[in-house]
């Protein structure tokens, strides 16, 4: 007997927001491992979009093309943004356009850097 597919369910926007805060506290656990700032204080990641069944995509970039962890960092965001609870499916795009600037990064992370 073929197995029953679930019929997913529609998210409200009120119920999408707070998927948005639940997917930016998760990105909160990914660190450059460069700079001891995560990657959605540092600025990385530009867009995050919440579908209305769950289907996150995410814009980030990195802080130079030439970043040593270009290869693993967006795959690390991914896997974070699928874990999350609520999250059906997880994309990221990696961008470089706008580039990178410090001034993304919000002033109290900048102060603890000691860039202010």
């Amino acid at each position: 007997m073929p197995e029953k597919l679930e019929t997913p369910t529609r998210l409200d926007p009120i119920r999408r927001a707070l998927l948005e805060g639940e997917v930016i506290e998760s990105l909160r656990t990914v660190y450059d491992p460069e700079i001891p700032v995560n990657v959605y204080d540092l600025g990385l990641i530009y867009e995050i979009e919440v579908g209305e069944f769950g289907d996150v995509k995410v814009q980030m970039t990195l802080t130079s093309p030439a970043c040593p962890v270009a290869g693993t960092l967006p795959g690390e965001v991914e896997q974070k943004v699928r874990e999350t609870a609520g999250v059906r499916s997880a994309e990221v795009e990696l961008v470089w356009d706008p580039p990178y600037s410090m001034d993304r990064m919000p002033d109290h992370i900048k102060l603890e850097l000691g860039l202010l």
